[in-house]
């Protein structure tokens, strides 16, 4: 029964690691969840680069009205 608590055990870690290098990193660790400042900066440059792009449209209500009211304006009924 004693292996079988230390494996419930073991399940419940859970191991972080880096997503720029895959090295292992703790939550407490300053730079969390990456592994260095230098590995921060890497995955800061993908994303200002466009290597990472969101998939799926953010649809916020407020934007969706702010839209809606700016194709309003713009289609215009200014053709009199």
């Amino acid at each position: 029964m004693e292996a079988e608590a230390m494996a419930t055990n073991k399940k419940s870690v859970k191991i972080f690691r880096c997503s720029t290098c895959g090295t292992i990193v703790q939550p407490k660790d300053e730079d969390f969840p990456f592994c260095s400042d230098r590995c921060r900066k890497i995955d800061l440059g993908k994303w200002a680069t466009g290597v990472y792009k969101i998939s799926s449209p953010v649809l916020d209500p407020e934007v969706l009205e702010d839209l809606g009211g700016l194709g309003d304006a713009r289609g215009g009924s200014d053709d009199e």
